[in-house]
């Protein structure tokens, strides 16, 4: 019988900016609150530890403000991540759902056990629910709101704050109650979200997932944008639904090197639009994340209209290119100060320099 672990994570910084951070370490986690739901989205449990600092040991202002909490709290009432990281997956059990508000703090628990040298027990790839993805999807239309938002929009508020690992995890678990009634286990448990934490090492682990409505690509680690838009397997476009490789009608383009479109036409799904995301992982080198998804009529426009968008702007910018060479090479033929031309100084010079036993 499975559990829906729903946590949050509060971290501290550097107080100092972040070039004082350690390299690969931005945010040290200082505490750790979840709670457990069962199979019918009812809570169970409840989890919560404080955290003694051993790398950031002066509280950034913003946190101390967000959180109230300060470092003598910390000291005389905290573990030891390590400690406190083993009870919570020991809490969680080894049938975890793992639930969270946002992409954060999956990302940054893996990041500070990695600090400390601790076993990644999580799968890969490591699937989740990200309940602000699923409240967005079914309550506002997609768009993502803040925690404190959506639990003042569905009338859920306690006497709890926010901004404290357990009562955010307590939040988050009540809003993921109510998506589990309305619109029920059925619609939200297909949606499940990728961490990208540990990307595929190559071609073989890479990520396809089918959602209803559309679908996913996780690729692995590329060099460079080029050598990404260069594979294959990044840029083909498959129809989800009935699995047919299609041919593009629009060539994948950029509006600007972070994000590519495309459209192709399955004959019998219709029009295909695709967006591919760049995504960093350090230097130049980068992954992909592609989704797929059917449209209309009305969506394949918008595509060919921003390829046109696109094309327009870039004539623009080669056209001014163009005029700044002009005018540059008009300025260096132009009349100087003493209202010679650089090629009349240049005969002047040459005629002077005749010598009588020349003549």
């Amino acid at each position: 019988m499975k559990n829906y672990i729903v946590f949050d994570l509060e971290w501290n910084q550097s107080a100092n900016g972040k070039e004082r951070s350690v390299p690969h370490f931005p945010f040290e986690i200082i505490e750790i609150g979840a709670v457990k739901l069962n199979e019918n989205f009812q809570m169970t449990g409840e989890f919560h530890r404080l955290v003694r600092p051993q790398v950031y040991t002066q509280m950034h202002h913003a946190i101390s403000e967000v959180t109230h909490m300060n470092m003598k709290e910390l000291r005389s009432s905290g573990e030891l991540f390590p400690d406190a990281a083993a009870e919570f997956l020991a809490w969680c059990g080894g049938d975890a759902v793992f639930c969270t508000w946002g992409n954060m703090d999956l990302l940054e628990l893996q990041r500070n056990m990695d600090h400390y040298h601790m076993e990644n027990p999580f799968p890969k790839p490591l699937l989740y629910y990200d309940v602000q993805k699923l409240y967005g999807l079914f309550c506002r239309e997609n768009a993502r709101i803040s925690l404190d938002s959506a639990v003042e929009e569905q009338n859920l508020m306690e006497d709890r704050p926010f901004h404290r690992a357990l009562d955010d995890a307590y939040y988050t678990g009540k809003l993921l109650t109510m998506l589990g009634k309305t619109p029920g286990p059925d619609a939200i448990l297909p949606f499940k979200s990728v961490d990208y934490y540990r990307l595929p090492s190559d071609k073989k682990e890479e990520i396809r997932m089918t959602f209803p409505g559309y679908s996913k690509y996780v690729s692995r680690v590329f060099d460079s944008k080029e050598d990404a838009m260069a594979d294959k397997g990044v840029t083909e476009m498959m129809c989800y639904r009935c699995g047919r490789m299609l041919r593009k009608k629009i060539r994948w383009f950029t509006p600007n090197q972070k994000t590519y479109f495309a459209l192709a036409c399955c004959p019998d799904h219709g029009y295909l639009k695709g967006r591919i995301r760049m995504k960093k992982v350090e230097d130049e080198s980068v992954f992909v994340v592609k989704t797929l998804k059917l449209t209309d009529e009305e969506g394949a426009q918008s595509i060919i209209q921003r390829k046109e968008d696109v094309r327009k702007k870039r004539a623009e910018r080669n056209r001014m290119k163009r005029k700044q060479k002009q005018a540059v090479k008009k300025a260096a033929t132009a009349l100087p100060a003493d209202g010679r031309s650089a090629s009349s100084r240049r005969r002047r010079k040459s005629k002077s320099s005749i010598t009588t036993k020349d003549v």
